[in-house]
Formats: C-alpha cells, structure tokens, sequence
C-alpha cells in the first residue's frame, strides 16, 4: 500500500471515531426503522487530539506527564488554578493568608463546590491527597514537589509518620500549611496536579479508580463519560462544579493519534480543531511553508530539550564518558533541521525564559571529545565501549527525527556506533523511571517559576524524576541551602553554583530550550496556554 493510501484511510478510519462521539444522536426506533433524533444544535464540542496518545494515568497522585495532566486539569480544581489572562488566581480557595515569618498559609475554601457526585468539597480532601502522594506506598514520582511542607520529606522516606506532616484542616473550609522554609512560589505551586484534593472513599474503594469514568471523581469543569483505551477519550461538562457558567463546552472528544502526519491530515481536512501544540507535534516538513503563510505561532515557555544519560550503568558511570557524548553534539544543525523554530540551542539546564542566568557552561568540540572518551575508557578499565542503546518515545516524530541526526553526529564526531529504538510513551517512561535504559530522551518544562523546579530533580538520585539517578553531595548541599535562604541574591547564588556542578558532572546533555509551535484556528477561543507549558480547557469556546 502507498504511503498516500495509507495516510488517507487512517484518516478516514479515525474521522469515522470522531463523527460518531461529536454528536449528540441517538437512536429512536419506530418498530419498523431506525432513525437518529434531532442534534442538539447549540452543543459545543471540541475535537481534540492527545499528544503522546494514551494517557498513562488519570490519577493527580501518579500523573507525570503532559498526556495525563491534560485530562486531570481538566477534571479537577486545585486551591489555586490559572485565569483567562494566563495569571494564576484564587480556584477552590476562596482567600489565603501568610503568616509573618512566611512559614504558614491558611486557605479558606469557597462554600457549596461539590465532586462530581455531588458529594461536598472540603478541606480535608486537600490533607487526604497530600498526605497520600507522600505515603511513600502511593509510589507517587512527584512527591517531591510537597516537600516544601513541613514532615513531608521525612514521611516520603520513611523517617516520620503521616501526623507530622504540617498539612491540616482545621475545619471543613480551613486549610493549614506549615512550610519547613520561605517559598515565594508556593501559592503558585497548588495549582499542580500532585496538589489537587481527592476523593478518599472513591480513591481507597478501589485500586484502578482512575481508569474507568463510571469510577472517575472529580471536582473540576469537566467529568469523563467515556474512555476507550488507546482509541479515545469523552469529557463532557461537570454541571456539579461550582464555576460551571464560566464553562463553554459541552465536550471534548480526545482521539488518541500517534502518527503526527495522519494528525495534521485531520486538522487540514476540519475533522480535529487544533493543529500542532499541544494536540500534536507539528510534521517538521509542514513547518517552513506554515512559517511563509504566517500561520504559525511560537508558544514560547521554561522547558529544555536533552540527552540523559543512567549513571547507575556503565559506560555513563563515568562522567568523562558523558562529557564526551555531550561535546560530540552539534547543537544549531539539529534546531534548524529537525526543530525548524527560532529556539536557542541550549548549554545550560536551566533555561534563560526563567531569567535565571544565560550561562553556557559548556562548549561542543568534537577534538575534546574523542580525547575525554579515551580517558573515560581507561578509567574503566576498557578497551572498547559496551554496545550502545539510545531509546526515545515512538509516539513523537521529533524525537525520532533527534535520535537519528544524533546518531550520525555521535559517529561522526566521536566515532561511536549507537543504537537507536522507539518505544510506546508508556513503556519509554517507566523504563526510566525503573532505570531500565543505557541513554535517552529527556524533555523537562517548568511546573512553576522558579529554578529550583529544574534543579532540584537532582537533589537525590531516589527523586522520582531523577531519571539519570545521579547524585552528589556538594549539589544537595546547595540545594537544601536555596530552600533556607531568605535573600534573593544570595539564594540565587547558591543556585547558579548548583548548576554549574550538574553541567560539570553532565547527568543530562542539554540540546535545544522550549518553544512549541502550533497552527491559529481563528473558531478556537480562549484555550489556555500558561507560560510554562500547562494546558486548560475551562475557558475554550468553539465557533462551528
């Protein structure tokens, strides 16, 4: 079969899903036919695309990824959540207040918000879901974002017990937060997922709650009504939320397309509303011509785009080794081949959108390279390297695209033969968390604005999203230190010092910074994009 035939009945079979959940018939029968009844017409329904296809999880607690983050924003309502104007606002909490010493904030929540079962929201489904995604059997990856909280660290490791963690309710509508130090980002942090409330009888009744609508309990402004595995996914509005007016759309239906040109086929043809960021990655071929029509638009945000290596498995033991594959990667060629966007190419982990420091720790020098991989062999004790896995998400063409132009830069600047392999998303991810892989792809965006969100992920190599499972013991200094230091000029200093070890030691390989591109639809309105990468569907409005 030819590639156009192939592309063209993909999308017939996926338009044929599509038609048949973006409607509101059914079926009326007259005893002799059947016939479908009169479309709701003022329905508004959006056709969606998850980037990454399947979800790995619906779960606040466990969800480490965009796919799934996508789906719980839009199901559930932390304390704080962002507005219309991008700017982070007052959600459930109706107002908060900070102690002088800044170590304690009180929310009040707002009265009468309901789960989506219309059982009432209260303070003590926010202590319930903390002090769950700490319990260190939860298994929870971004467990360490609650760590700012007093206890909550000891807990996770087991040195103190769910009662010392400083989270409380004081009464149905009064939230307590005892912080260990001062933590301007705070406020903003409980708009993360890992911060939402749960449900406890629905979370502790059963163990796959999160997978099937039927058990799905939410407080958000939209409620699952179906989800068929690695095909699609409904969301319909959750006339129990508590801002449901400000809700526009009567459904999201999210097919799960991996194949980005077959997703840009269904955008150009009507049949998906959005193109490129963050339904879909945007077919790099497609990107120039988009560029000259001047209907591309740049989302620019704190992410960084890498390489990262397990320094639990040898060759990558050895940090002149990592060095090496790190020198050997031609940057600019790689941004302006296979990316096609005005991004900078990245020498740094923390990225310079976070006004943080623009430094370039490091410089490529392919000479420098093949020098620093001989020393790193003697140092082993080789002669030769290992064969040499790189692993990246088949879900993704870019990532396909990097792990082959690096692949010929790898060989062609060090001399090394790698191979390279896809993986199904899901699979990919828990290979790294479970350190099941050689080196990787490695794709990190902001979860709040400040560095240490990027820095801190290496403060222990048992943190969850330490895929690299590095750790050194200078760097925890310095990162316990950020979290006591008041000043923000000595603060910052302790953190660029932190930074500079990590691209000494090069656990990651930083290659280009953030920017996603994405096609305007002029019927879609007001589909959040916050600066650093989360989406919302709240406030999106949908013109047929």
């Amino acid at each position: 079969m030819n590639k156009r035939m192939s592309v063209f009945l993909s999308c017939f079979l996926v338009f044929q899903v599509l038609a048949g959940c973006s409607t509101s018939d059914s079926a009326v029968s007259d005893g002799n036919t059947t016939q479908p009844t009169q479309e709701k017409s003022q329905e508004m329904v959006l056709n969606w695309n998850a980037d990454g296809g399947e979800p790995p999880t619906a779960d606040p607690g466990l969800a480490s990824d965009g796919t799934s983050f996508d789906v719980i924003t839009a199901c559930f309502e932390g304390l704080t959540r962002y507005g219309p104007d991008g700017k982070i606002a007052n959600a459930a909490a109706e107002s908060y207040s900070v102690s002088p010493d800044l170590l304690t904030y009180t929310f009040k929540l707002k009265k009468d918000m309901h789960w989506n079962n219309g059982e009432p929201v209260t303070a003590h489904d926010f202590e319930y879901a903390w002090k769950r995604n700490l319990d260190p059997e939860t298994g929870a990856e971004y467990a360490y974002m609650l760590f700012f909280i007093k206890g909550a660290e000891e807990f996770n490791t087991g040195k103190a017990t769910r009662d010392q963690v400083g989270v409380k309710a004081v009464d149905d509508l009064t939230l307590e937060v005892r912080l260990n130090s001062p933590a301007p980002f705070f406020y903003e942090l409980t708009a993360f997922p890992t911060l939402f409330p749960l449900h406890q009888k629905t979370v502790e009744a059963n163990p796959n709650w999160a997978s099937s609508p039927e058990n799905y309990v939410g407080n958000g402004p939209f409620k699952m009504e179906l989800w068929e595995h690695k095909n699609k996914l409904v969301l319909v509005k959750n006339e129990k939320y508590h801002d449901k007016d400000a809700v526009k759309l009567d459904k999201i239906v999210s097919s799960m397309i991996t194949d980005t040109n077959t997703a840009q086929a269904l955008f150009e043809s009507g049949d998906l509303d959005w193109g490129g960021y963050p339904a879909y990655t945007l077919p790099a071929d497609v990107i120039p011509g988009l560029q000259e029509e001047g209907k591309l638009v740049i989302s620019p945000y704190p992410n960084t785009v890498a390489v990262t290596f397990n320094t639990t498995k040898p060759p990558f033991t050895n940090k002149k080794i990592r060095q090496a594959f790190s020198y050997a990667i031609q940057r600019q060629p790689l941004v302006d081949g296979i990316v096609q966007t005005e991004v900078p190419a990245a020498y740094a982990w923390v990225p310079p959108s976070m006004e943080f420091s623009g430094n370039d720790y490091f410089k490529e020098d392919p000479v420098k390279a093949k020098e620093l991989l001989a020393e790193g062999l003697i140092e082993l004790g080789l002669t030769d390297l290992p064969e040499m896995n790189y692993t990246y998400g088949s879900g993704d063409d870019r990532q396909k695209k990097l792990a082959v132009a690096l692949q010929d830069q790898w060989k062609r600047n060090l001399g090394v033969d790698v191979n390279i392999s896809g993986l199904e998303e899901k699979v990919f991810l828990q290979n790294k968390r479970s350190k099941n892989y050689q080196f990787a792809y490695r794709n990190w965006s902001a979860d709040f604005n400040d560095p240490i969100n990027f820095l801190e992920m290496f403060k222990d190599k048992t943190v969850g999203t330490n895929d690299a499972a590095w750790e050194n013991a200078r760097y925890r200094e310095l990162i316990v230190q950020s979290y006591l230091e008041m000043d923000p000029a000595k603060r910052k200093a302790i953190m660029l010092e932190a930074e500079s070890i990590l691209m000494e030691e090069m656990p990651i390989a930083p290659i280009y910074y953030g920017a996603w591109p994405y096609i305007q639809n002029d019927k879609v309105k007001g589909f959040l994009i916050n600066s650093f990468g989360g989406k919302d569907f709240k406030y999106t409005t949908i013109e047929r």
